[in-house]
């Protein structure tokens, strides 16, 4: 059983709400998870692979739970009215999935201290507010690889969305996979300042087609990049699912997120009182991080090298972050047979050398 709550109804229901049963009232009710969205329920990317999650809760738990989400929901003052209808309506747990999210995931959690929030990819914490997140740098790595391997012109373009720590390592987790296949391998950023604009997007993807990419990625939700890469014949890879239906000959894989066994154990542990706040942040090995099949394109010794990039990940003998690494000052980051840190990831600031962003 779900509810939708659109951004019209946030705003109309906000004057109501203070009139709701409080969460005590509604304790042989079923169990309320709500989920606050950036993007739309459609955007086939990292909105889309969330509720996907929310999905799976409702399958793996039937009419013991009620689901809810808010989509398309500001980072900003809108996150905070959100979060709190949701609280008001009698969700007893409360994902918010998206960076932007966090000060007011904090903000509401102190007003509801009886209340368990999630906040994915931030550093918050209380006692009612765990984090999680997902080590998107491991796929990240994988397809550098491959691009590596699969570009003419040894250079890729990179459609980011907005500089914080998980988007950096990811542009740097990439570069360093393709450099290891190439040194003289380029990546070129532009900065689309939104998760979710299929025409920005669009644009920056033919404006780096322009400059000679021959290989796209993104860290942008929106499938239009792809279709734009499709269109001037050079090869892609998708964001957060599995987008090949959308670009066919481009799409050569994707990194994909998968959200539910978490949503699914977290929940659980809400409904029998064994939740506690914490951090999770889990990857290939954990599941959360999976790739697309590649495409048919993609060379035996490409697959071969990604493969092998997969295997060392989860065997824990390759980390992506290993030293010599020097940022684009060349200043020296990491030393010889180093490996970066939980911390260094998670401040990550600087570009490695190589990246033209």
């Amino acid at each position: 059983m779900s509810a939708i709550i659109t951004r019209r109804t946030l705003l109309a229901g906000a004057a109501a709400s203070s009139a709701l049963p409080l969460v005590g009232a509604r304790a042989q009710s079923p169990f309320g998870v709500g989920f606050v969205y950036v993007g739309p329920v459609g955007d086939h990317g990292w909105t889309w692979t969330h509720d996907q999650g929310r999905k799976a809760v409702e399958a793996a738990y039937g009419n013991k739970v009620k689901t809810s989400f808010i989509e398309n929901v500001a980072e900003g003052p809108d996150a905070a009215r959100a979060i709190r209808q949701l609280a008001q309506a009698g969700d007893q747990l409360i994902f918010t999935t998206s960076f932007g999210f966090m000060n007011p995931t904090i903000q509401v959690a102190k007003q509801f201290p009886k209340i368990k929030f999630e906040h994915a990819t931030g550093y918050q914490r209380a006692e009612n507010v765990a984090t999680y997140n997902a080590r998107f740098y491991e796929g990240r790595a994988v397809i550098g690889t491959i691009a590596g391997h699969m570009s003419k012109s040894g250079q890729a373009g990179y459609i980011a969305s907005f500089p914080i720590p998980e988007v950096v390592m990811g542009i740097n987790a990439f570069h360093l996979a393709a450099k290891k296949v190439n040194p003289n391998f380029k990546t070129k950023v532009i900065w689309a300042s939104t998760w979710y604009d299929p025409a920005k997007e669009a644009d920056a993807a033919k404006a780096l087609i322009d400059q000679g990419c021959d290989v796209i990625t993104q860290h942008t939700d929106s499938a239009a990049a792809l279709q734009a890469a499709e269109q001037r014949g050079v090869f892609a890879f998708g964001q957060a699912s599995d987008m090949k239906a959308f670009a066919p000959k481009a799409h050569l894989s994707a990194i994909v997120d998968d959200w539910s066994g978490y949503y699914i154990k977290r929940v659980k542990e809400a409904m029998d009182g064994s939740w506690k706040s914490g951090d999770v942040w889990g990857g290939i090995k954990d599941g959360m991080v999976k790739l697309a099949p590649y495409n048919d394109a993609v060379t035996p010794a490409a697959r071969a090298a990604a493969d092998e990039v997969q295997k060392g990940i989860v065997a824990g003998t390759l980390h992506p972050f290993t030293g010599e690494l020097k940022d684009q000052k060349g200043v020296l980051r990491l030393k010889a047979g180093e490996t970066a840190s939980d911390e260094m990831l998670s401040k990550m600031d600087w570009y490695v050398d190589g990246v033209q962003a």
